[in-house]
């Protein structure tokens, strides 16, 4: 039985046997993260201090520009994960293809492969809003042995092991699930340690806070805007509070703790969505449907979803259950006209 406060390695060690196809190396995969996290949250801590703020020059494969912590986070992430001899492929978001990982003996015997991104929110560095981490674990399905291809990555989220993010904020949080029940813990930075701060962690099946860039209204569809118009009448108990962050990571974060949903739709600019399925929506899908919530495209569960390219983009709406789907009944409403 997870007892609050009891350190992150203690948890890992006493839940061990609950993780599927238990061989331990899961256990090692999450403590690699762990790791590579308490190294990204020392660099974010420095940002003001040294020269990390700010661009790095390129963009990546979305076309975004990188942030210098980007690129420092990326690294750090591989590196840890490579190093570690745990996982057999990585994708990542700054990089335009997956990463093929050979064991010390040049073999391909590891089980898991990493989708992440590195440093959600990266932007936001500057002006010392929270970022974050999101990770997404499956195990290969091409044979044990052999190079991972493109098909160990293209999974539907429905597959996922694991899932998780670390949130960088007034303090550091890592929340994951590996599908049973999310817990958060909360890294004590002056020994070094993550604490289970946040056990079970649960959406509340209504909330009041909806979160989506308005900025943006005018090139929503149609349902969306008549979601947002049924959000802001002031009818029982309604109007809810609007809160938008710009982070994900934080968004869903706040909504989880607090209540609510978060909402990235398809736009005249962006007509399949923004947010990458494979390593922003899929890993806060399984999160959010652990938590008690929702995650959905509008019209289907986001995990269902079988995914055709490496960095597709999805619509997402996730968070408390009823928001969700009071949101999809405005969807299909609007389409069915």
């Amino acid at each position: 039985m997870s007892k609050k406060h009891q350190t992150l390695g203690e948890f890992i060690i006493e839940n061990q046997q609950a993780f599927p196809y238990s061989s331990g190396e899961l256990s090692r995969l999450i403590n690699s993260i762990r790791l590579a996290a308490k190294v990204v949250n020392h660099e974010v801590n420095k940002a003001g201090l040294v020269d990390i703020t700010g661009a790095a020059g390129d963009t990546n494969v979305q076309g975004e520009q990188q942030q210098k912590l980007d690129v420092y986070a990326n690294q750090k992430f591989i590196q840890t994960l490579t190093n570690r001899e745990i996982v057999c492929g990585i994708a990542s978001e700054e990089n335009d293809e997956y990463i093929t990982i050979q064991g010390h003996n040049n073999d391909h015997k590891n089980k898991y492969v990493v989708l992440m991104d590195p440093l959600d929110g990266s932007s936001n560095i500057d002006v010392n809003v929270s970022v974050g981490t999101i990770f997404s674990v499956y195990r290969r399905v091409t044979p044990v042995g052999t190079p991972v291809t493109m098909e160990d990555f293209l999974q539907p989220g429905n597959l996922q092991v694991a899932a998780g993010y670390i949130i960088y904020g007034t303090s550091t949080m890592l929340v994951y699930t590996t599908g049973h029940g999310v817990n958060g813990f909360t890294l004590n930075p002056a020994i070094g340690t993550y604490y289970l701060s946040h056990p079970n962690m649960k959406f509340s099946e209504d909330g009041n806070i909806y979160s989506i860039n308005e900025g943006n209204y005018a090139q929503f569809p149609q349902g969306v805007k008549d979601y947002l118009k049924y959000c802001q009448a002031d009818e029982g108990d309604r109007p809810y509070t609007s809160r938008y962050i710009g982070s994900l990571v934080s968004d869903i974060h706040r909504n989880m703790i607090k209540g609510g949903i978060y909402i990235y739709p398809s736009s005249s600019k962006y007509p399949d969505g923004k947010l990458r399925l494979l390593y922003e929506c899929n890993p806060m899908a399984f999160l959010a449907e652990q938590a008690g919530g929702k995650a959905s495209d509008g019209f289907k569960r986001i995990m269902d979803i079988k995914p055709n390219e490496l960095h597709e983009r999805a619509p997402f709406f996730c968070g408390s259950k009823n928001m969700v789907e009071k949101a999809e009944e405005f969807m299909q409403k609007a389409k069915t006209k």
